[in-house]
Order: C-alpha cells, then sequence, then structure tokens
C-alpha cells in the first residue's frame, strides 16, 4: 500500500511531459477581454499539442497549452469555452491554434495569397477580422470584438 501512491504520481507525472518537435522565441503581442500581453515568449508545438508560455521581465507568467482541450494557468476548458471565455464565442474552435501556427483561419474563407504568405478578411455580424500571414510575422485583429494577436520574430 506504501507504494501505491509514488506509483501513482510517477505514472500521471510521466504522461503529462510533453515533447515539443519546434521551440521558437517571439514577440508576442495579446489584446483580448481577459488577456493584456505584449513581451517575449515561447511557441513549441509538436504534431499533437501547441504550448504557448508568455514572459515579462524574464518570469513566465502565463501558460496556454492546446492539445483536444485548452489550459491555462486557471485550469482546462474545451476550445469552444476556451473562445467563449478569452475570445470570442463565435469564433471556430481551431481558431487559437491556426493563428500559434500561422495556418488560414474559418477553413480558408477568403484567403488572399501574397509573395510571402496570405490574408484573410472575414466579415460577418459577429466578427470584423484582418488576419495577416507573412514570413516573420502573423497578425490578427477582430475590430469588433477589440482583439488583437501578433506574433513576430524576434530577430526582425
Amino acid at each position: 500500500m506504501k507504494y501505491l501512491l509514488p506509483i501513482f504520481i510517477l505514472f500521471f507525472s510521466a504522461c503529462s511531459v510533453k515533447n515539443y518537435d519546434v521551440t521558437q522565441t517571439k514577440i508576442i503581442i495579446i489584446k483580448s477581454p481577459k488577456i493584456k500581453f505584449s513581451d517575449l515568449g515561447y511557441i513549441r508545438n509538436s504534431d499533437k499539442s501547441i504550448e504557448l508560455e508568455l514572459f515579462i521581465a524574464g518570469k513566465a507568467v502565463d501558460k496556454i497549452s492546446v492539445n483536444h482541450l485548452i489550459c491555462t494557468n486557471d485550469g482546462c476548458m474545451s476550445k469552444s469555452g476556451f473562445n467563449k471565455d478569452y475570445l470570442n464565442y463565435s469564433y471556430p474552435e481551431e481558431t487559437l491554434q491556426n493563428i500559434l501556427l500561422a495556418r488560414e483561419i474559418y477553413g480558408g474563407k477568403n484567403i488572399v495569397k501574397t509573395a510571402d504568405g496570405f490574408e484573410q478578411n472575414i466579415q460577418d455580424v459577429h466578427v470584423d477580422i484582418e488576419y495577416k500571414v507573412g514570413l516573420h510575422v502573423v497578425f490578427f485583429r477582430d475590430r469588433k470584438n477589440n482583439i488583437i494577436f501578433k506574433i513576430k520574430d524576434t530577430n526582425e
């Protein structure tokens, strides 16, 4: 019985360790109803998960992990729950993941290829989105909901 607790802890802590294939240091600006951030961060990803770690003056202040759930310092929730609480309820579930990975959003709706990436402009009764992906920068702005993501390479 005394060995049960250490085995239990070892088993569940091993499951939580993530091995990421790619780690990138970025300058990150986020403005949303619940998050206001502007400083350095790390974006780590593998085939199955993404982690955004935010730093202010070299100190980690928040971590957002995206897998089948989205986990923050406040706990884990569904992707649609995260959108409702942190972004906008009308966004598709994969919106945060696609912005962090510089992928098209809304299934590629209104996509226009550019010399070094693409642009999307999406407008409906819930959103007014300008989304640009370039070689060194990702810029997402929803004018109706006052949400901004800007992710820029540190060497640019």
